[in-house]
C-alpha cells in the first residue's frame, strides 16, 4: 500500500490551533515589545527602588524642606507683623501654613521625578529602566508613584513641623480638599519633573527649569498673600497659573476660605481642571515614553 501523504504541520491541539502557527501569533516582529499584562512585579520593584533611593537620604530630602519651611514661617511672619496681622480671617501663620506645605509638597515631587532619568543619562545607566519588561504605562506609573510618595512624606513633615509654631492653628474641615489639591499639586509637579528629566542632558537644564520656570510659579501662586490684594492685570495672571490653585485650594482644605471665588463651586470647578491638566500632562508624558524621545537616540 501506497503511503499517504504526510501533514507538514503538528496535529491540532485542543484548542484548534496548531503548535507551529500558535507559536507564530505568540511572537511579535523583532525588536517590538510584546506584553500581555501587567507587569505588577516589575512595577512594584520599580516603585520600591525609587523609594528606597530618596529614602536613603532621608534627611536630605525629607526633613530639610521642615527646617526650611520653618525658616519661611519665622521670616515671613516676623517681617509682617508678628500675630498682629490677619489674612482671611485668621492669623498670617496660619494663612500661610497651609500654602508653604502644598509648596514644599510640589518641589519635592518635581526633584524626585527630575532625577530619575536624567542621573541614568548621565551616568550611562538608563539601560536600567529601558531593558526591563514594562510598558510605559508601568514605567511612568512607578516613578510618578515614588515622587507622589516622597511629596507626601514630605508633607506630613511639614504638618509637624508647622504645628510646633504658636501662632498656628489648623483644622480640616474640607479634608477632601487637603487631599484632592495635594495629590493633583503632586502629580502635577512629577509629570512635569518626568518631563524635564526626558528633555534635560544635563544638570544644569535641569536647574534652570527650577529657577525660571518652578519658583517664580510657585512663589507667584499666592502662597505668602490673597490675589485679591494686586492689581487686576496681575489678578488675571495669577488665575493662569495652575500653582495658584493648588495653594488655594489645598488652603481651603485647612481654613475653609479661599481667593479661588466667592463661593464652594469655584473650588470644585478649580479642583476638576487640575485633574483634566493633569490627564493631559499623562498623555504628554506617555506618548514622548513610547517614542523613546532623547532616550533611545
Amino acid at each position: 500500500m501506497a503511503d499517504q501523504p504526510q501533514d507538514t504541520f503538528a496535529p491540532a491541539s485542543a484548542s484548534g490551533i496548531a503548535p507551529a502557527r500558535r507559536s507564530q501569533r505568540a511572537f511579535s516582529e523583532p525588536g517590538v515589545p510584546l506584553i500581555h499584562q501587567i507587569n505588577g512585579l516589575g512595577l512594584w520593584t520599580l516603585y520600591i527602588k525609587e523609594v528606597r533611593r530618596f529614602f536613603k537620604v532621608q534627611t536630605q530630602t525629607i526633613w530639610a524642606p521642615a527646617v526650611t519651611t520653618l525658616l519661611y514661617l519665622m521670616i515671613f511672619t516676623l517681617a509682617l507683623g508678628g500675630g498682629s496681622r490677619t489674612v482671611l480671617g485668621v492669623s498670617f501663620a496660619t494663612f500661610v501654613a497651609p500654602g508653604l506645605i502644598a509648596m514644599g509638597m510640589m518641589n519635592n515631587a518635581f526633584a524626585n521625578s527630575s532625577f530619575s532619568f536624567l542621573a541614568g543619562k548621565i551616568q550611562g545607566t538608563i539601560i536600567d529602566y529601558l531593558m526591563p519588561p514594562f510598558s510605559e504605562i508601568e514605567l511612568m506609573l512607578a516613578l510618578i508613584g515614588a515622587a507622589v510618595t516622597r511629596a507626601v512624606l514630605v508633607g506630613l513633615a511639614l504638618a509637624g513641623a508647622i504645628m510646633l509654631w504658636p501662632d498656628v492653628q489648623l483644622a480640616a474641615p474640607h479634608a477632601w480638599a487637603i487631599v484632592w489639591f495635594g495629590l493633583m499639586g503632586s502629580i502635577m509637579l512629577a509629570f512635569i519633573g518626568l518631563l524635564t528629566s526626558l528633555w534635560a542632558e544635563k544638570f544644569d537644564h535641569n536647574a534652570a527649569v527650577t529657577n525660571f520656570v518652578i519658583t517664580p510659579l510657585t512663589m507667584l501662586s499666592g502662597t505668602f498673600y490673597v490675589i485679591d490684594n494686586l492689581a487686576p492685570a496681575f489678578q488675571t495672571a495669577s488665575r493662569l497659573n495652575p500653582f495658584f490653585y493648588v495653594i488655594s485650594g489645598f488652603r481651603f482644605g485647612f481654613l475653609g476660605r479661599s481667593d479661588i471665588g466667592d463661593t464652594n463651586l469655584h473650588v470644585l470647578q478649580g479642583a476638576i481642571g487640575l485633574g483634566v491638566l493633569n490627564l493631559v500632562l499623562g498623555i504628554v508624558t506617555y506618548v514622548l515614553l513610547r517614542s523613546g524621545w532623547k532616550l533611545k537616540s
